[in-house]
């Protein structure tokens, strides 16, 4: 699943709680502290995939022509022309792999700034971590569902797109999310 720049906070509340529940573990400074850290680099690495798809999509504009000329299905290509550029700005493409990636550099840099103490392996921590992420991933699905359905149920019909809709998504996604223990 392919965070979204909003939900990069929830994901690092997830690992902040999770962590924080780790009997192994210890946050000297706090759990804030250390969803501060993890939110910063799970949105530097979005911004490093934001960055990529503004240079395929400009590669793709650049070369319109040939592109509708040849009818070739822009959705594909553009997935091509990411996958052939991604190690060019450090960007992973497969979801558990960048996961795991992140989870490194997220209790790296706990490690390195004494924001997290722990009585075994660092990758025993970094597992708990990496969980945190597929959590998030695996209930995305199951909760844009339910709000989905909320909203769709509700007596008043309320368009999506709307500003009224983006907000109660917004506030029954943040709903659900406590219902889970994510939030």
């Amino acid at each position: 699943m392919r965070l979204k720049p909003q939900q990069t906070g929830y994901v690092a509340t997830k690992i902040g709680i999770d962590l924080a529940n780790a009997p192994f573990v210890t946050l000297p400074k706090g759990r804030e502290v250390v969803v501060e850290v993890a939110k910063k680099i799970i949105d530097e690495n979005l911004a490093k995939e934001h960055a990529l798809d503004e240079k395929v999509k400009k590669i793709i504009d650049e070369n319109y022509d040939e592109i509708e000329f040849q009818h070739a299905d822009e959705r594909q290509l553009f997935f091509m022309i990411k996958k052939k550029m991604a190690s060019e700005y450090g960007v992973i493409m497969n979801y558990d792999d960048r996961y795991n990636d992140l989870a490194h550099l997220i209790l790296d840099e706990l490690y390195e700034n004494y924001l997290a103490e722990y009585s075994v392996s660092d990758n025993q921590v970094k597992n708990v971590i990496f969980r945190s992420f597929k959590a998030f991933a695996d209930a995305y699905d199951e909760i844009d569902d339910i709000v989905y359905e909320k909203i769709k149920n509700m007596e008043r019909e309320i368009i999506p797109g709307s500003q009224d809709y983006e907000l109660l998504y917004e506030k029954l996604y943040q709903e659900e999310l406590g219902k889970r223990g994510m939030l």
